[in-house]
Order: C-alpha cells, then sequence, then structure tokens
C-alpha cells in the first residue's frame, strides 16, 4: 500500500531536486527513499527501478527545459531567437545541471516519443532556427552543429571546465557571434555519404 502522501509526481520532483544536488550519476532510489524517510521498497510502488527514476526525471526536466526556451524565444527572429534560446539553453544547464543532464539521455522510443517536453525541445529547436532560412537537409544538420555547441560549452562549465581567466560571458557571445555568422553562411550543397 503506498505511504500517504508519497505520490509519483512527489518522487520524480525529489528525483530531479537531488539530481541537481548530487548528480544525475549519484541519484538513486535509495538516495530518494532517504529523502521521504521511507524504506526503498516504500518507493518502489511508484518507480520500478532507478533507469525507471532516471527516465521520470528526463521527461520531467524536458518540459521544464522547453518552457524555459519557448518564454525566451517567443516573438523573436533570427540573431534574437538564437541569443535568447542560448541564453535559455545556458542557464537551464546552470541552474539544473542533474536534470539538464537527463534531457541529453538517449530514452527508450515508447518513452522518448510521448514526453512532450522532448517532443517540444525538437520543435522549439526547429523554428528557432526559421530565422535563418535553411531547408532540408540543410536545416537538420544546423540543429545539430547549434545542439552541439550548446551542449559542449555548457557541459564543461557546469564542471568547471574552463581554466582560462578569460570571462565566460565573454566568450559565450563570441560563440553565439560565430554561430549566427556559420548559420548566415550555411554551406548550400550537401557531400553525399559514402
Amino acid at each position: 500500500m503506498p505511504r500517504q502522501g508519497l505520490t509519483s509526481e512527489r518522487v520524480s520532483a525529489a528525483a530531479a531536486d537531488l539530481a541537481d544536488a548530487v548528480g544525475l550519476a549519484r541519484l538513486t532510489v535509495a538516495a530518494v527513499a532517504r529523502h521521504f524517510g521511507v524504506s526503498d521498497a516504500a518507493l518502489y510502488v511508484h518507480v520500478r527501478s532507478r533507469d525507471a527514476l532516471i527516465e521520470h526525471v528526463a521527461v520531467r526536466a524536458a518540459a521544464g527545459f522547453a518552457d524555459e526556451l519557448a518564454i525566451a524565444v517567443a516573438g523573436r527572429s533570427g540573431r534574437h531567437a538564437l541569443e535568447a534560446f542560448a541564453d535559455a539553453w545556458r542557464a537551464f544547464a546552470l541552474a539544473h545541471p542533474g536534470q539538464y543532464a537527463a534531457t541529453q539521455l538517449p530514452l527508450p522510443p515508447e518513452i522518448g516519443t510521448s514526453s512532450v517536453g522532448h517532443l517540444r525541445l525538437i520543435e522549439l529547436s526547429y523554428a528557432m532556427l526559421r530565422g535563418y532560412g535553411l531547408d532540408e537537409p540543410a536545416l537538420t544538420d544546423a540543429i545539430r552543429f547549434v545542439r552541439s555547441t550548446l551542449h559542449g560549452f555548457t557541459s564543461i562549465e557546469t564542471v568547471d571546465g574552463f581554466g582560462h581567466p578569460r570571462p565566460l560571458d565573454a566568450s559565450w557571445h563570441s560563440l553565439l557571434d560565430a554561430v549566427h555568422t556559420t548559420l548566415n553562411n550555411w554551406p548550400t550543397g550537401t557531400r553525399e555519404q559514402k
């Protein structure tokens, strides 16, 4: 019988907060159980395994991440949309490192295709790049480029991996200038796959 007051929603919310506090790699069912002062067995009523717990965090985090990006890019296009999207991406990754890490994990198809947040993240990425006038397959290539660039920078920043004294914000703005320039000059030819 479920412990009174303990719900799947409360479990996933606590797991998301713990992922940010201790890191996604250290998130366990036992840690969430300790948070609530219950046995591990009490949590298995709400989540079947550690993998399922991580999936719950990923789905929850993707929804929050998508909300932040949507608010940032609303009414913007081109460079302004890119900058707002990138700044919201960075802010979410820094404020919620464990949740951000969860959003980057591959999910089982039945979960990934039904996660509204993950689907919105894809839609927002495509919408943000519409102002650059790219068509397929260049549009998908550009999305992969932008995602890799933002993820790379923020992943290094979240672990304090930049050792040079140059201010990170200055490097961030230079990076966004370079991304904008690249998107405006995206190669139109496509290479055939060998």
